[in-house]
């Protein structure tokens, strides 16, 4: 089924003044070296056959409704070794309130450590804290020779391909639970079928660190932008050595819990609400 994300270049029409300018390498050599990025995502959204029934209106509407999930906004902080990957709030554009229902397929707070091979996210899920603690998602980079500028920094680009679900551990669509019985059924198959995707990113090697947005990291310097599928992040602004020391700590509150066992939390959780709306349907 096609994504609801449609996300072109078109799309971005983003002012790079915010970005500071490139300091010299012997500051970006220093142990205490410290720095924070602020990324865009936009997306359009493909409403598919359903909109085909859909006025113009009706579509505007939807579109305002879902604004949250299709324009949305991070910040991530960085050392040498260490980064934090932080979604900002944003008030829904219709109700005036936080999308909270939408937060419970949405990464949480997310800390990685390049150095320990460490993952850690907060996420809540319908009222209950679970702290995700896993490895960092391997990936296998392919470095390309393209180059392009992103403020005053030079990037340059690289390439993988990455299975889908491992990419939206941390969400829900009816999809995966046809995926998952499918796995019961006939693991062989569900392999053989593994939808992947594939991601683009550009990396500074004028920033050596290994960190990026999101599940992202691995490269010779900060990753700067990245599209995976049909979504794309920009940084929109950089800062390094901040005045201001920002202390980078792990979250540390909520059941432990791995990737894998957290998306099965996920699908039996759906599994149980689908029961019970059967269920109530079946009373009348």
């Amino acid at each position: 089924m096609k994504s609801l994300l449609l996300v072109t270049a078109a799309l971005f029409s983003i002012s790079f003044f915010g970005f500071m300018n490139p300091k010299p390498l012997t500051n970006l050599q220093k142990n205490d070296f410290q720095g924070q990025a602020s990324y865009m995502s936009k997306s359009s959204l493909d409403l598919g056959r359903w909109g085909d029934r859909l006025s113009e209106e009706q579509k505007k509407q939807v579109k305002a409704r879902l604004k949250n999930r299709l324009v949305k906004t991070y910040t991530l902080t960085f050392n040498r070794t260490e980064s934090m990957f932080v979604e900002d709030d944003k008030l829904d554009a219709m109700s005036g309130a936080t999308d909270s229902w939408g937060k419970n397929f949405t990464p949480g707070d997310q800390y990685k450590n390049v150095k320990t091979n460490t993952q850690i996210q907060d996420q809540e899920f319908y009222g209950k804290r679970f702290l995700v603690t896993d490895s960092l998602q391997p990936i296998t980079w392919v470095m390309e020779t393209e180059s392009k500028q992103i403020g005053n920094y030079m990037c340059f680009k690289a390439s993988a391909s990455i299975p889908s679900n491992q990419l939206t551990w941390y969400s829900f669509s009816w999809d995966k639970l046809r995926t998952n019985n499918a796995e019961t059924s006939d693991s062989n198959a569900a392999e053989n079928t593994l939808a992947m995707t594939d991601v683009t990113a550009w990396y500074t090697p004028q920033i050596p660190v290994g960190h990026g947005p999101s599940e992202y990291w691995g490269l010779p310097g900060l990753i700067l932008e990245v599209s995976a599928g049909d979504t794309t992040m920009l940084c929109t602004k950089l800062v390094l050595n901040p005045e201001d020391k920002i202390e980078i700590e792990a979250p540390n509150k909520g059941k432990a819990i791995t990737k894998a066992a957290y998306q099965e939390t996920i699908v039996e959780k759906m599994k149980e609400f689908r029961a019970q709306r059967m269920g109530g349907r079946g009373s009348r």
